[in-house]
């Protein structure tokens, strides 16, 4: 008889953060922060920085970092300041010449990536030296627009879906990231 048991993926426990938030865009330039109530939802905040509409979200649960993406071929990551209780908006240059439509935060929270409509992903991670998130572009062949990206649990492969029907995989390195040839040669 086979019994199933839970095994954790990650020994870092990820905080039960109380009371209960999310991040909802509705297809304007700005994003909504609502906070679970006794009774339903109530608006806690409202994250305005982009210039066209928001086209992705991602919330990292041990960071409670979010980074945003729009049409304005933009990016944001968001940083809640404890002592005055308000999101501090970075800009992250993504060097894209078409609107980012899907943003995902790696498993470790060290990076994200951004699709666009200009066929390229763009992994992001942060340069402590000049306090500023840095954006390499992945340089794959991809025939048309990025519709969605999900990482590995290893936090190197990235997956990609596309407008075309089709997923490219691909073993992302970015600075300051140590892989070994072996496993490299593997994927």
């Amino acid at each position: 008889m086979h019994q199933n048991t839970f095994e954790p993926q990650s020994h870092v426990p990820i905080p039960l953060l109380l009371p209960l938030e999310v991040a909802v865009g509705f297809g304007t330039n700005v994003v909504n922060i609502f906070r679970k109530t006794g009774t339903g939802w109530t608006l806690a905040t409202t994250l305005a920085e982009h210039d066209k509409p928001v086209t992705s979200v991602d919330w990292a649960a041990r960071s409670n970092r979010i980074v945003t993406c729009s049409q304005d071929r933009n990016a944001y990551v968001w940083t809640l300041d404890t002592a005055s209780g308000q999101w501090k908006p970075t800009l992250v240059l993504l060097r894209i010449n078409r609107a980012a439509t899907f943003v995902r935060w790696s498993p470790e929270e060290d990076k994200f990536a951004v699709a666009s409509g200009s066929r390229c992903i763009s992994v992001c991670y942060f340069e402590e030296d000049n306090d500023w998130w840095v954006g390499k572009h992945i340089k794959k062949p991809i025939r048309s627009t990025i519709l969605s990206l999900d990482w590995h649990p290893n936090n190197v492969l990235l997956a990609a879906g596309c407008a075309d029907m089709k997923v490219y995989c691909s073993p992302q390195l970015t600075v300051g990231t140590v892989m070994s040839d072996a496993i490299a040669s593997n994927v």
